[in-house]
């Protein structure tokens, strides 16, 4: 089983908070989750998440025009630049600062960001003539500001931007220091002013402020005065030369019941949107200031809006309870209408067919999300209390539950409905649930007794009741094969039930010490038990007996805790797993607890393979090893100290919450920072993914980020005889396909050689990209050896102008064959090179016996005889005939009267030998 997991999305968050951006085309939506950025595609309907991760959360977002390079930044002003396409980090920076706002020019020449009441514009990193080491350069320094910028917005042409501040006044800057004189100071609001516009022409600019005041500034002249005035001084004034300027021609309100939170303006359309912190949020058409729709979603506040370059999506983000809507006005529809869990994920479970992921929270709600585009398809919100378990039946189409509130519901995922609850005969919170591979019967078990409850799917009547266990039932799991239950307690055993059997023999198993999960192989004969000590134990269900152990806390990485008076080194909190679990073949186990650490482990020979990192966020608790000793004091460290109260604006220093609450109950913000954690972690049954519960959402792991389908030969009977048929039928593809399907080296050859050189460029394009790797490491392996240089080199050159494009998104798949084929181009150049070196001599040698073949035969005035450069002429059969047997006799008497190219040759190499001789006579005299 391959271990390159990579994190390819992260269900479960789809917003936290910062501003979204939508790209060019308007069909993708850039999304801060935490300390990643997620994107969401809303044609295809597909996501993923970005693999580079800040030390804290991001709250900025910003996307060039040419859509090559995105810019976050983090709450601590830490800036990474990435390839948008290729999803690399391509430099680290950091502003030292806080940055309220971050904008790209129109053009992409340059960014701007707010940097408390500055604004800083910098250069956009280019790949041009002036490389520099630096990427960032910064261009200027904008003051003028005496509170902290709040928004910047860039003229169209890229000439001017506006800043927006909490001192009441937007300022307009122009990036060229000769049109300084372009500065403007727009004062006029009574409130912070939220964000600024300008129109399509440039004529007219829109500034919005915090208490729903909307102004229109226009550059006209100064009005007339009062009628009042003398006439004589009207008479005396002339309009030509009253001074222009920025001046109010239009103010209109809003007149809401709360404040403005965001605002964004479409200046093609005119349509300018509004969101308000009631959660409700309205469509405006300017300059009339005409509303066209009123709508709520929800009662928390709009955090972010933005609409896309045709105007007609909007989306609407809430970092209160993790919202995003994206929402088209003209057909007053919902094209993306996602939240995440309010609460802590408890549990997940794969669907049978790993197309879905199901995932329970201590809000009380069960959530189905889908694995490819990352959306939630359904949510079930029966359950009055926290749900702790969720497990499938085997076929998928149904779905049980386990809750606090003492019932367990089983769910029909066709006509998403609650079709079967069960309760006990006492009302008893269920902590564990386990399904019988069938689907005839589902058990639970509660921490608050010591039994098994058994309830029949059909009936939905409690059947029976296992007791035999002296402690709380941690969890339960049913065996796939032989539908076994396995069963784990506090009182320190693992019971081994078979409750299809009519003698109920029970197998206790002596574990020695608290058990925190157990994982039941595929096959149902071995057993894996986490205890609290760390330790991971292997057991045999036949046999009885312990077959093998791991010792996890080696391989745990835990942090320091805020409150932790010792260091991580000396900690024992954390080092276990909580949750572990098979893959598909039994011979990999995956493990994860209270900690920043997922474990990848190889049963058989009991050591760890990989060890992944659930976190680096320094937001949560318990992910950084050492902690800054100069923020540490004998109260405690002072990042657990509450600054609420230092927010300059009223409704961020009120405090709703409860003191102390860490989850459940509490619908507003925690006073506590939430610690790492990963609650729950399973295998996908197609075995190329795993899935894990963890604090900020459910990380997805995968090997692959796309699903290859093969269409070819999928039904028809491949042998050895079969494929060389159809090479006979000159059916090349179909063969070519058949031979790699068999793998069989000498028929992979054998058909490789047997196609055409003109078919080659046809087949390459055909060719299936699942064989497109195999392919090229056949050539790599053959080309050394093989004499058909030209051959192979056309294979290579066809192979990479019709899949080049694939084999770039997927360069760590082809880095074997790559590298053969590389090894090989560069051999034959050498031989080539020297080749032409070493032959030198001998193409000037045949050169100028060709001159002097023909200067002889120019001498010899023979009609029949041809000159270098013209075609001989025909001859008759019969003299040829004669020609070849005076050649084979050997007579030299008849070589003259041969003419032609054979006198000439011959005469040559006699006055060559000649020369010779005489030169050999001098030397010995």
């Amino acid at each position: 089983m391959k271990s390159d997991f990579k994190l390819s999305n992260l269900l479960g968050t789809v917003y936290s908070q910062g501003n979204l951006v939508f790209t060019q085309d308007g069909t993708q939506l850039l999304s801060p989750v935490g300390n990643r950025v997620t994107c969401f595609d809303l044609v295809n309907n597909k996501s993923f998440t970005f693999p580079f991760e800040h030390r804290k959360n991001v709250v900025r977002v910003a996307l060039n025009k040419q859509e090559t390079l995105m810019l976050t930044v983090d709450t601590d002003g830490r800036a990474i630049l990435v390839n948008f396409h290729a999803r690399t980090i391509l430099h680290h920076f950091n502003f030292k600062d806080r940055v309220l706002d971050l904008q790209f020019s129109p053009d992409g020449s340059h960014f701007a960001i707010a940097v408390g009441r500055l604004v800083q514009v910098w250069k956009t990193p280019d790949a041009g003539e002036d490389r520099q080491f630096a990427p960032f350069v910064r261009h200027r320094i904008y003051a003028g500001h005496y509170a902290d910028v709040t928004s910047i917005t860039w003229s169209s042409d890229s000439r001017f931007f506006i800043s927006t501040s909490k001192d009441l006044t937007s300022r307009m800057f122009s990036l060229d220091s000769q049109e300084a004189s372009a500065a403007m100071t727009f004062a006029g609001h009574r409130d912070t002013v939220i964000k600024a516009f300008f129109s399509a022409d440039q004529e007219i600019i829109y500034t919005v402020s915090k208490d729903g005041a909307l102004l229109k500034w226009e550059y006209t002249k100064k009005p007339n005065g009062d009628e009042s005035d003398d006439e004589s001084e009207n008479e005396d004034d002339n309009d030509d030369s009253a001074p222009m300027s920025w001046r109010i021609t239009k103010r209109n309100y809003f007149y809401a019941e709360s404040n403005v939170k965001c605002a964004t303006f479409h200046a093609d359309s005119n349509l300018f949107v509004v969101g308000f912190a009631n959660g409700e949020f309205r469509l405006y058409e300017l300059p009339e200031f005409n509303m066209i729709q009123q709508l709520s979603m929800g009662q928390n506040g709009v955090n972010a809006v933005q609409i896309n370059n045709t105007g007609e999506w909007l989306a609407f983000g809430s970092a209160k309870l993790g919202q995003l809507l994206v929402y088209e006005w003209q057909s007053e529809s919902y094209i993306l209408k996602q939240q995440g869990h309010f609460d802590s994920t408890n549990n997940l479970t794969y669907s049978p067919d790993g197309s879905k992921v199901v995932s329970a929270s201590d809000d009380g709600k069960i959530k189905i999300w889908d694995v490819v585009s990352g959306f939630c398809l359904a949510t079930f919100e029966q359950h009055t209390s926290a749900v702790s378990c969720v497990k499938f039946a085997k076929k998928g189409q149904v779905l049980f539950s386990a809750s606090f509130d003492g019932t367990v519901k089983a769910w029909d995922l066709i006509r998403y409905r609650n079709f079967r609850t069960f309760t006990a005969a006492e009302r008893v919170k269920f902590g564990s649930l386990a399904v019988d591979p069938s689907g005839e019967v589902v058990c639970a078990a509660s921490q608050d007794t010591f039994d098994i409850y058994v309830w029949s799917v059909q009936t939905a009547q409690l059947v029976d009741t296992l007791s035999g266990h002296t402690g709380p039932v941690s969890c339960l799991d049913f065996g796939v094969e032989n539908s076994v239950l396995a069963s784990a307690s506090w009182d320190k055993t693992v019971r081994v039930w078979s409750i299809f059997g009519r003698s109920g023999h029970v197998e206790p198993f002596d574990i020695h010490n608290d058990v925190l999960s157990l994982a039941m192989r595929p096959d149902s004969k071995q057993l894996a038990v986490s205890t609290l000590n760390g330790q991971i134990q292997f057991w045999d269900i036949e046999e009885g007996k312990q077959v093998g152990n791991i010792d996890g806390r080696k391989d745990v990485i835990v942090g320091r805790y805020l409150n932790d008076r010792f260091t991580a080194s000396n900690s024992a909190r954390g080092k276990n797993f909580t949750s572990i679990d098979y893959s598909f073949d039994g011979l990999t186990l995956v493990a994860a607890g209270d900690n920043n650490s997922i474990c990848l482990y190889d049963i058989p020979n009991e050591v760890l393979l990989r060890r992944f990192t659930v976190s680096l966020n320094m937001n949560l608790d318990g992910t950084q090893k050492f902690l800054n000793s100069s923020r540490l004091t004998e109260a405690g460290s002072l990042d657990l100290i509450d600054r609420d109260g230092e927010n300059s604006d009223l409704e961020d220093r009120i405090d709703h919450s409860l003191p102390g609450s860490k989850r459940g109950g509490d619908p507003s913000s925690r006073n506590t920072r939430p610690e790492v954690r990963v609650t729950s972690i399973q295998f996908s049954p197609t075995a190329v993914s795993f899935a894990a519960a963890a604090t900020e959402g459910i990380m997805i792991f995968s090997i692959d980020d796309q699903v290859i389908f093969d269409p070819f030969d999928l039904d028809i009977d491949v042998t050895i005889e079969s494929t060389l048929e159809t090479l006979q039928e000159k059916n090349y593809l179909q063969a070519l396909v058949m031979s790699f399907r068999l793998n069989e080296r000498f028929l992979i050859h054998q058909v490789y050689e047997a196609i055409p050189l003109k078919d080659v460029r046809l087949i390459a394009q055909d060719l299936p990209i699942v064989y497109v790797n195999r392919l090229l490491d056949f050539i790599g392996s053959i080309a050394m050896t093989s004499q058909h240089i030209e051959y192979n080199l056309l294979w290579v050159k066809s192979i990479i102008s019709s899949h080049g494009k694939y084999i770039n998104k997927n360069k760590h798949e082809f880095t074997k064959s790559l590298r053969a084929i590389q090894r090989f181009i560069a051999r034959i150049a050498k031989d080539i090179v020297r080749t032409s070196k070493d032959n030198e001599y001998s193409y000037l040698f045949f050169k100028s016996a060709e001159t002097t073949r023909a200067e002889f035969i120019e001498e010899d005035g023979d009609e029949e005889v041809v000159v270098s450069g013209s075609e001989p002429e025909e001859s008759d059969d019969e003299d040829l005939e004669e020609e070849d047997e005076d050649l084979e006799e050997g007579d030299d008497s008849d070589d003259e009267e041969q003419g032609g190219w054979f006198s000439a040759k011959k005469r040559t190499l006699n006055l060559e030998q000649h020369s010779e001789s005489d030169d050999d006579d001098e030397e010995m005299d």
